[in-house]
C-alpha cells in the first residue's frame, strides 16, 4: 500500500510470474503539500523557533536575529518532474511566481508545456536552484546522488527538500553541509536510515525540519490507497488482471 516499490525484487517476481502492484496516482497532491509545507518550514526556521518557545527563550524583539528568506521569485529545481514533481511546480508558480527548472531522466515536454519548466543538467540543477525537491524513484542511478559534491555545488543559500526515498542523499553529508553553511538548510519526510534515531543532529540543527514519512497520511489519500490496493488483491484472488500493475509483462 504505496507508491514506493524499491524494496520489490522485480526482476524475481517477473522470474517467478508473480505481478506486483502499487498504489500510484492516487498520492501526488497529498505529498507535494508535504515537500510545500517542508519549503516554506525551512525558508523560515519553523521547527527550530517553535523549540525556542519550548526552550523559553522567546525574549524581546531582535530586528536582525530569527530571519529567513523568502520564496517569491526563486528557482525551483526538481529532480525527477513526475505527477508529484508537477503537483508541487503548480503551487509553486500559483503562490510565489517560481521559475521552475528539472532533470529527469528523459526530458518531461508535457511538463515544460503545463509549467514553463525548462530541462537542465544535474549540475545546472544544483547550481542554479534556490531550492531543490527530490522526487525521484530510487535506483542504482539516484542512490545517494545528492552527496557531498552535489552539496558542494549548490547555492549557500539553497534549499534541499526530499520527500521520495531517504537513500537518494547520504545522510552524513547533509548534516556536514547544514552545519559548514554549504547550503542554507533542509527539510526531509524521507531519511537515511528510516526510521530516524532521536539521537540523529539533524534533529537539533536550526533551519532543518524533518518530519516521520507522511507524505501520503490524510484521510482522503490513505482511503483510496486502501482502496486501490483492496481492489488489486480481490483482482489477483480471481485469477484476473490487477487494475494497477508494474511488472505489466508477467501477463503476457
Amino acid at each position: 500500500m504505496s507508491v514506493g516499490y524499491d524494496n520489490v525484487d522485480i526482476s524475481a517476481a517477473n522470474l517467478y510470474k508473480i505481478p506486483i502492484s502499487n498504489t500510484s496516482n492516487v498520492l501526488s497532491k497529498a505529498t507535494s503539500d508535504v515537500a510545500f509545507l517542508l519549503m516554506l518550514a525551512v525558508s523560515r526556521n519553523a521547527f527550530n523557533m517553535h523549540k525556542k518557545i519550548e526552550q523559553g527563550s522567546w525574549k524581546s524583539f531582535e530586528p536582525t536575529a530569527n530571519l529567513g528568506i523568502e520564496l517569491y521569485g526563486k528557482t525551483l529545481g526538481i529532480f525527477g518532474l513526475g505527477r508529484i514533481g508537477i503537483e508541487l511546480a503548480k503551487k509553486a508558480k500559483a503562490a510565489y511566481e517560481m521559475k521552475i527548472i528539472y532533470h529527469n531522466r528523459k526530458r518531461n515536454t508535457e511538463a515544460e508545456d503545463l509549467l514553463n519548466a525548462t530541462y537542465v543538467t544535474f549540475d545546472e540543477l544544483l547550481a542554479q536552484s534556490d531550492i531543490i525537491s527530490v522526487h525521484a524513484n530510487l535506483s542504482d542511478e539516484t542512490r545517494e546522488i545528492f552527496d557531498q559534491t552535489a552539496f558542494s555545488k549548490m547555492k549557500p543559500s539553497a534549499l534541499f527538500i526530499n520527500t521520495a526515498r531517504g537513500a537518494v542523499h547520504n545522510e552524513k553529508d547533509l548534516i556536514e553541509a547544514i552545519q559548514n553553511r554549504t547550503i542554507w538548510g533542509a527539510g526531509l519526510d524521507v531519511t537515511n536510515p528510516e526510521p530516524m534515531d532521536k539521537s540523529n543532529p539533524l534533529l537539533n540543527l536550526p533551519n532543518v525540519c524533518v518530519l516521520p514519512h507522511i507524505g501520503s497520511a490524510t484521510l482522503e489519500t490513505r482511503d483510496q490507497m486502501a482502496l486501490m490496493a483492496a481492489r488489486n488483491i480481490i483482482a489477483a484472488l480471481n485469477n484476473q488482471k490487477m487494475p494497477q500493475v508494474i511488472n505489466k509483462e508477467v501477463y503476457d
